[in-house]
């Protein structure tokens, strides 16, 4: 895709800084499956430090991520997991859980603000007493909550839902692909915001920029096994030193620059909500870098579909919509403020030429 286009669809799309780029080249890299890779080392202790966790791993992707630690949790045959029914790692992940980890998903309605009612969580918990049913061992979280449109869990909620797993012997899983973003918009170290959980997966390649990778953390020995198996999914990598340096960097410099990334969603926001026809609250709908608006279609006669076809094809922008009248904006260091002074220009055109 040409550099040209100013790239709304996801913070994926972002790619490395030239300091990234030049890290990358210099690595000291080994064979990462021996453990010899020094990069990718300092790599794992950096973010187990970071994050509060005994240990690190680095792995290819979220989604990879998200699946060792289910199936390092519920290895023992007929287990379940309790998750939020627009949780990421229910919709957004192939079903890998259950395809690869034979692991059964118990859903329950997420509510606006991302989080699972505790009530429903408690509902769900089967233990092993009548030989029809799996048997709960994890409840998962996210945060921030990609489909809810980056909404932030409270430390006050998670450490709630950990109470409840602790009592009932279960344990917690945060699918954290944008926790950097909750913990800068909530400006507390990110380390409190899984203190109570038993694993956690965090994406370095979403608002962080790296190229490629997540890190999961938990205990020892946990790591140990979730090691094992990364290498049966294929996930074993050799000189992956040239990736964690970019790691490194997506650690140590671009958490300072989400801050702007959410006050330019505010502004992208505020300026949609001021267009006819479109329907957003800022105030409300928008706490990160994540934008959810829909179109009204008794107010304009054209759906969000066709405009991002006219944005892509006459004006250089790449949005998503998510159905005719709803579309996600995801900001990222890449966005500036001209950039989305232009959208509003341009998607106010539109509109204004399509009115009902």
């Amino acid at each position: 895709m040409s550099t040209s286009f100013i790239d709304f669809r996801s913070d994926t799309v972002t790619k490395p800084t030239k300091e990234m780029r030049q890290a990358m080249f210099d690595a000291e890299v080994g064979d990462d499956v021996y453990g010899d890779d020094l990069t990718v080392i300092k790599l794992q202790d950096m973010a187990a430090q970071l994050f509060g966790k005994e240990a690190a791993l680095f792995v290819p992707s979220g989604t990879m991520g998200n699946l060792i630690c289910v199936m390092n949790h519920c290895g023992q045959f007929g287990s379940e997991m309790i998750l939020g029914d627009l949780n990421h790692i229910h919709l957004f992940e192939q079903g890998g859980c259950a395809t690869l980890g034979r692991v059964h998903s118990r859903v329950a309605p997420t509510q606006p603000d991302g989080t699972i009612l505790l009530k429903d969580i408690e509902e769900r918990i089967r233990m092993v007493t009548d030989d029809h049913f799996p048997q709960t061992k994890l409840v998962c979280l996210e945060n921030t909550h990609n489909r809810m449109g980056g909404k932030i869990l409270t430390l006050e909620y998670i450490q709630s839902v950990g109470q409840l797993c602790k009592q009932y012997g279960l344990k917690l899983h945060m699918d954290g692909a944008r926790l950097m973003n909750a913990a800068v918009a909530l400006d507390v170290d990110p380390a409190q915001l899984i203190e109570c959980c038993d694993s956690a997966s965090i994406c370095l390649s979403k608002g962080l920029a790296a190229p490629v990778g997540s890190i999961i953390l938990g205990t020892k020995e946990f790591i140990l096994q979730a090691k094992r198996l990364r290498k049966v999914l294929g996930g074993g990598m050799r000189q992956a030193g040239v990736l964690a340096a970019a790691g490194i960097i997506s650690l140590t410099q671009m958490p300072k620059l989400l801050k702007l990334d959410h006050q330019n969603a505010k502004l992208l926001a505020e300026g949609l909500a001021k267009i006819p026809g479109c329907e957003i609250n800022p105030e409300n709908d928008v706490q990160t870098n994540i934008v959810y608006f829909d179109l009204n279609p008794n107010k304009v006669k054209i759906d969000l579909q066709t405009i991002a076809g006219i944005f892509k094809q006459e004006h250089g922008i790449l949005m998503s919509a998510s159905g005719k009248w709803k579309a996600r904006l995801v900001i990222h260091y890449m966005i500036t403020k001209e950039n989305i002074e232009y959208f509003l220009e341009q998607f106010k055109n539109i509109l204004e030429k399509n009115q009902i």
